[in-house]
């Protein structure tokens, strides 16, 4: 059996909980993970990226060819189903990501540690600016969650898990925000020099 620990991701992850439903072809892996909202998750915006995670997933023995769809109407399309040790890494890569938190390098707090590149004011209109993006995607997932009212929460907890972070990092900005409005959180570029030089004597 292959490392299943081999090129993890949540694509791949989608991916194989899908196969374990039934065998599909990858632009029917990529409708349905649109449909069901997993590509706040999952990122499918590239067609390639879905059929580059297949082919390292095939490569690797999690998953094989099924069957080739054929119609006069559409390119052949090659439908895949989940083998044994792809059932296995699935549920070893739920485990593990549930269990252990892995570290990420997310793009926000590496703009964090370089925010004093920009002058105060500048830095207050891009927080401003992502304070309502992050309303309108809390908005957009709470509105989601609520077409769905009969839908067990099972199948809702990644979506309130997402609402979860977006309310916590907003919450957060909201007191950054106020102290660049109000002057008590700002800097120049001679403060800086001035505190990078105390750091190194």
């Amino acid at each position: 059996m292959p490392r299943s620990s081999d090129r993890r991701s949540p694509l791949a992850l989608v991916l194989l909980a899908l196969l374990a439903e039934e065998p599909m072809h990858p632009y029917r892996m990529q409708q349905v993970i649109k449909t069901r909202g997993k590509d706040r998750i999952a990122n499918v915006a590239q067609r390639n990226s879905v059929y580059q995670t297949i082919d390292r997933l095939l490569r690797t023995g999690l998953i094989t060819v099924d069957d080739t769809e054929r119609d006069e109407r559409r390119p052949e399309r090659t439908i895949y189903s989940l083998t044994g040790d792809g059932e296995a890494a699935l549920r070893e890569w739920t485990r593990s990501m549930l269990a252990a938190p892995r570290r990420e390098f997310p793009e926000f707090p590496a703009a964090l540690a370089s925010v004093m590149l920009l002058d105060p004011a500048d830095a207050l209109v891009q927080l401003e600016a992502r304070m309502e993006v992050l309303r309108e995607e809390i908005a957009a997932l709470r509105a989601d969650l609520a077409s769905v009212p009969d839908l067990p929460r099972l199948f809702l907890l990644d979506d309130e898990y997402q609402v979860a972070v977006l309310e916590a990092e907003l919450t957060w900005l909201g007191p950054v925000v106020a102290s660049l409005r109000d002057g008590s959180l700002t800097w120049s570029l001679d403060w800086i020099r001035e505190v990078a030089e105390s750091l190194e004597g």
